[in-house]
């Protein structure tokens, strides 16, 4: 795992953000706070890595919800590409076409040169701050991998009761 010191870190409070997403509705995080919420960003919709990327988050989204956890993918395509996304690979979860690069801004995942941005994920806490940060410009499929990892450590660390050490009963299993 690559971390750029430029972009959000651990501990920071993520900012938050107004747009519209792929089912028409207004989405803000902070009407998200007090569950945790994974925002992941990808460059393009419909190219090879970002449909395989999309579609890892997409076959785990019910494992996700379960745990309470909300998903956002959010990519440089405008509204109405992202939404010929979103139908065509039966995304159920918001996706945000964010052309004018200002969420991007603010997660400081923009490309300094290119129109794109970088390949990021944001695990954002219930309180509203990071608690993780995942950036695999290549290895697409490690940013799901790492989301489950993160919330099955999660899950076993408030699942263990000091008088009886017990095996997590929620985990998100692989999916491929």
């Amino acid at each position: 795992m690559y971390i750029d010191g430029a972009m959000l870190s651990i501990g920071d409070r993520a900012p938050d953000f107004a747009a519209r997403t792929t089912d028409g509705q207004m989405l803000s995080l902070l009407q998200l706070r007090g569950r945790p919420v994974v925002i992941y960003f990808f460059p393009r919709a419909f190219t090879p890595g970002c449909t395989a990327e999309t579609r890892r988050f997409r076959d785990n989204y019910d494992d996700l919800q379960r745990l309470g956890v909300e998903v956002i993918g959010i990519s440089t395509d405008d509204h109405e590409k992202q939404c010929r996304f979103a139908q065509a690979e039966k995304v159920k979860f918001p996706l945000i076409g964010d052309k004018k690069a200002e969420i991007q801004a603010l997660f400081d995942v923009k490309r300094p040169i290119l129109s794109s941005n970088r390949r990021v994920t944001y695990i954002i806490d219930e309180e509203g701050v990071v608690a993780a940060v995942f950036h695999h410009e290549f290895q697409v499929l490690r940013h799901m991998d790492d989301v489950r990892l993160f919330f099955e450590k999660r899950s076993r660390s408030k699942s263990i009761d000091p008088k009886q050490a017990t095996t997590p009963k929620t985990s998100i299993g692989p999916k491929k």
